[in-house]
């Protein structure tokens, strides 16, 4: 194996199998392979192959800081039988195939890049990583377009890896949104200010709107968002106010998700016919960390829901969602002890 480029040149007896069976590199001619740095470290885990020289693992570490990271998000996709192809051996090519982020391509185990387009498109992240989600959108959005899922893989100090599918998401409902005579409505009614930056609205009669308040003895108790929503100036509303219009518009039922750890879950049929499908972040919090974000959407999950973050993108409130896949999608990496 020698220095090649940016990889790894290896012309060994094995070069045509790693190709034809698991697509390990990018096949320069018919008996040698080009390998990325962690590609290396696989096969000599995996696929028994030396190392280039003896000190080699010692200074590719010192060169690339990331490498073992790296190493380990390819060893989560390999070893379930997955096909990966890294967009670096890919640059030279161009990158119209794919996304400019996109770290790799991947396969499932059945198909190969030879005859068959590939399932996702791969971006892997530390657990420590902050979430620009402009950025994840955007690129969740243009990987969906070409008709692939959208894939990260987060390894975490213990060199363990989680996957979630990134989506864009279109929540929408079956209601009614209330219109500007329907609010107006509301807000001449009777209203006392109470604890929690709460109102107490009283009325009689049927209540125009079940979208809008708790229902409580003769009235009905209306948050704060929601106050501002009927009360405040339309074209200038706090972000979670113009989050929770835009909500209503879709058709949704927005109710407190504080017992989710989100703003909202949100209804997308009458309460009572079926569960909240989505939980909605406040679109005020500060950006978090990848491990926050795993766990909230791992809950999300086990109640069966999808956690959002909404975004607004060119005055237009968009949702990042983050997946917990199926069991059977969930690429992880077999832990050494």
């Amino acid at each position: 194996m020698e220095s090649y480029k940016d990889g790894w040149l290896y012309s060994g007896s094995a070069s045509e199998r790693l190709w034809n069976k698991s697509a390990i590199g990018k096949k320069i001619t018919n008996n040698q392979l080009l390998l990325t740095s962690s590609e290396v470290i696989f096969c000599h885990n995996h696929r028994h192959l030396d190392w280039p020289y003896e000190n080699w693992f010692e200074e590719e570490i010192l060169k690339n800081p990331n490498l073992i990271n790296e190493s380990i998000i390819v060893e989560a996709l390999r070893v379930p039988g997955n096909k990966l192809m890294l967009t670096k051996l890919l640059e030279e090519d161009g990158l119209d195939s794919c996304d400019k982020d996109t770290w790799g391509l991947r396969w499932n185990s059945s198909n190969h890049p030879r005859n068959d387009k590939p399932e996702a498109e791969i971006r892997w992240f530390h657990s420590s990583d902050y979430i620009d989600r402009e950025k994840l959108l955007s690129w969740a959005i243009n990987v969906n377009q070409r008709g692939r899922q959208a894939e990260v893989l987060i390894v975490d100090n213990e060199q363990a890896v989680v996957t979630y599918k990134i989506t864009a998401e279109y929540p929408k409902g079956e209601l009614l949104p209330p219109s500007q005579d329907l609010l107006d409505r509301i807000a001449s009614f009777k209203r006392t200010r109470i604890n929690n930056k709460q109102t107490f609205v009283h009325y009689e009669g049927e209540w125009p709107c079940e979208q809008i308040g708790i229902d409580y003895d003769k009235g009905r108790i209306i948050d704060d968002i929601s106050e501002k929503l009927i009360l405040g100036n339309k074209e200038n509303l706090p972000p979670e106010v113009s989050v929770f219009s835009d909500l209503l518009v879709r058709g949704l039922h927005p109710r407190p998700g504080f017992k989710y750890g989100t703003l909202w879950r949100c209804y997308d049929q009458k309460i009572g016919t079926d569960h909240a499908p989505w939980l909605i972040v406040n679109p005020s919090n500060p950006p978090i960390n990848w491990e926050n974000a795993c766990l909230a959407s791992r809950l999300a999950s086990g109640v069966n829901k999808i956690w959002l973050q909404p975004l607004k993108v060119n005055g237009i409130w968009n949702y990042l969602g983050i997946v917990r896949p199926p069991a059977n999608s969930r690429w992880t990496n077999p832990i050494k002890k």
